[in-house]
């Protein structure tokens, strides 16, 4: 080990994280934390863009929305979970719904992690930097 932290090794490998929710608010706020973080991003509005996005370049995390417009994220979860190319892709649902049913059911389908609206940043932002740390080697 070279000394550096595992959140620094994450950062020099230029993560790439696509942002999947319909509310402007939420997405901004997710913007700043991952730009603030060194990440890269893409937004996508609603499912059937978060789809698309993924077609266009795999991302290394997928922070996906539950309630959305056309596809939600359980839908869109269980897509990425079946397609060859997606399915490592690390997956944190993002929800206002705390119920354990939603939680067990991201999770059944395939979410590496789950967090409840509103969240805590530094919650967050260390949650992400676990799953990338996780799936990088």
């Amino acid at each position: 080990m070279t000394g550096r932290s595992v959140g620094e090794l994450v950062r020099d490998m230029a993560c790439e994280i696509l942002i999947v929710d319909d509310e402007p608010n939420i997405v901004l706020s997710l913007e700043f934390l991952m730009k603030k973080e060194g990440y890269g991003f893409r937004t996508a509005r609603d499912g059937v863009a978060a789809l698309n996005a993924l077609g266009e370049k795999i991302p290394d995390l997928i922070l996906l929305d539950v309630m959305m417009p056309g596809k939600d994220g359980f839908e869109v979860l269980r897509e990425v979970r079946t397609r060859s190319a997606w399915k490592n892709i690390p997956v944190l649902m993002l929800t206002a719904k705390g119920r354990d049913v939603e939680r067990e059911k991201g999770l059944s389908l395939g979410a590496d992690a789950y967090v409840t609206k509103p969240f805590s940043t530094a919650e967050l932002v260390d949650k992400v930097k676990t799953l990338l740390a996780a799936h990088a080697g």
